[in-house]
């Protein structure tokens, strides 16, 4: 029989037609799988070779001073039986306590505002700080920065400027705080690689270059009006009363530390005089609650308000979880003290002492909220402010509500249970203790 004597029917056609069909996908299916495999090799291998080389992921999330737990701290005042949280003896050598892992952190991190990151990876170094490093240029500064004595040392304020008998009460005031908070981190804190976090430390920072301030920002502790002062000592407004709360923070006039390269930061940091202004932390937290989820708000309602409703809210309803308004104080409590957070930390309610480091820049100035209008103009005295130039008492927003003070704290607090209390107490429990604040309605 010759071969083109043989006629296949359709039957057998179909089947081999299948039969090579089937083959191909199968091999297609192989190809594909092995070709991921190779190109997920590679990419881990480059990703391992960036972070290697401090170009990877960079955790800026643990803090720089190595700060003493709150169990520690305790055990140490009372082996010591101290009345207060400051050694007697000004000339106590500083302490290096801490050497144990700090506890890892399980948050998100956002570009506006969050401090802290979910899976970020570690490497010795910011790339912009290596690529510094290697820089001939600057080697020799970065080698004086390193070899800095982190925490500088406080520089007794310049009080030339100040010709009124009547600021003597507020100046004693301020003596006394920056005191305590001095010999507070000299006794309780250490530093650990300051120069591998430096861009991240100071990123908080505002710069105002003619009467050398800088001012580190803390939100809802009279920031906005401050940020105002400054932009009137740029010479950007007439005054602090005509600029608008647009302008102040989204208007991009100010300038940061951050912004600087390593000389000018460094130069900065020595010479300028450094001013940090405070709240009592629980006011601060009310005042942030009140701010961002009791009036209309298309930042923080779709991005916080529909996260926390989902997580915390039980049988939400749909409106709820499509707008995020609404938000309970206590279901905003829960995001807060969970580990787990459904979004991440934010500048408005985050630490004082993760937001300005207080015990690893050595602030001139320590202002609070509670005694802000005096605090603020004795600071515009010592800095040779013009003389017309006073800070500015007006609510930035929201004029007709009521300023956040303890009576309305105590409102807010009475729907939480006494461990929910002590448990915001413990997670301020920090800056609490550096700026001498009373222990809360607990």
């Amino acid at each position: 029989v010759q071969p083109s004597d043989v006629v296949m029917n359709p039957k057998q056609v179909f089947f081999s037609v299948l039969i090579f069909g089937a083959a191909g996908l199968l091999l297609f299916m192989y190809l594909q799988v092995w070709i991921e495999e190779q190109h997920t090799g590679r990419f881990e291998k480059k990703r391992e070779q960036r972070v290697a080389s401090g170009w990877g992921p960079i955790n800026y999330l643990q803090p720089i001073p190595r700060i003493m737990t709150r169990e520690k701290i305790q055990e140490r005042i009372t082996n010591q039986n101290l009345k207060s949280h400051v050694p007697k003896d000004p000339k106590d050598k500083r302490e290096n306590l801490l050497n144990s892992q700090r506890p890892p952190r399980v948050l998100t991190e956002a570009s506006h505002s969050q401090g802290e990151s979910q899976a970020l990876g570690r490497t010795t170094g910011s790339p912009r700080i290596q690529l510094i490093e290697k820089h001939p240029v600057t080697k020799t500064l970065f080698r004086k920065f390193s070899e800095m004595n982190w925490p500088m040392d406080t520089r007794p304020l310049n009080k030339s400027l100040v010709k009124d008998s009547k600021w003597k009460g507020i100046d004693a005031t301020q003596e006394k705080r920056r005191s305590f908070l001095q010999e507070f981190c000299k006794k309780y804190g250490g530093v650990s690689r300051p120069q591998s976090h430096l861009f991240h430390v100071v990123s908080r920072i505002y710069v105002e270059d003619k009467h050398k301030i800088l001012y580190c920002e803390v939100p809802k502790a009279g920031c906005s009006n401050w940020k105002r002062i400054l932009m009137v000592l740029n010479g950007l407004a007439p005054s602090a009363h005509n600029i608008s709360h647009d302008d102040v923070h989204y208007g991009k006039h100010l300038k940061k530390l951050d912004s600087f390269d390593l000389k000018g930061i460094y130069t900065r940091l020595n010479t300028y005089t450094k001013a940090v202004f405070v709240r009592d932390p629980m006011e601060r937290l009310v005042s942030a609650f009140r701010d961002k989820f009791e009036h209309p708000n298309s930042y923080y309602h779709p991005v916080f308000g529909k996260a926390i409703i989902k997580k915390y809210r039980a049988n939400a309803c749909e409106e709820a979880l499509n707008n995020g308004s609404g938000v309970k104080f206590k279901e905003f409590i829960h995001y807060l003290l969970d580990s787990h957070r459904p979004v991440g930390m934010d500048i408005h309610w985050e630490k004082v002492s993760k937001l300005c480091y207080p015990c690893l820049i050595n602030y001139d100035f320590v202002g609070k909220f509670e005694t802000l209008e005096d605090d603020a103009n004795y600071f515009l005295q010592l800095i040779g402010a013009p003389k017309e130039l006073k800070f500015p008492n007006f609510k930035d927003r929201h004029s007709s509500d009521k300023r956040t003070n303890a009576q309305v704290v105590r409102q807010y607090l009475k729907d939480l249970t006494r461990t929910e209390r002590q448990l915001i107490y413990d997670f301020y429990y920090l800056d609490y203790l550096m700026f001498n604040y009373t222990t809360p309605f607990l």
